[in-house]
């Protein structure tokens, strides 16, 4: 499954949040650019990205839900999610020690 910048940095957020994070933290990730977009294109381009995390399955948002849009406030990963964090970050593979008794 193939994943954006951006869309790593939500789910490994969601996964250093012991609940639910909140999204208004998620500005965060334009603080390293040099040449920063508008507010306007970060808080779309977050939310596009949340909305497809969702439909991936990787996470579930919590917020208010009308006619015209969702309003998503929060988000929490689901199993799923925290399986594809453990593999973005790297599982430490087992030694094959065998264990002898004298």
């Amino acid at each position: 499954m193939r994943l954006s910048k951006l869309q790593k940095y939500i789910i490994l957020q969601g996964f250093d949040a012991k609940n639910k994070l909140d999204r208004k933290g998620l500005l965060n990730f334009y603080h390293t650019y040099k040449k920063r977009p508008s507010k306007e294109i970060m808080v779309n381009s977050i939310t596009n990205s949340i909305e497809r995390l969702i439909k991936k399955g990787l996470l579930v948002g919590f917020g208010e839900l009308t006619k015209e849009r969702t309003f998503i406030q929060k988000i929490k990963l689901t199993p799923e999610g925290k399986k594809v964090v453990k593999k973005l970050l790297g599982e430490q593979k087992r030694l094959p020690l065998k264990l002898t008794i004298h």
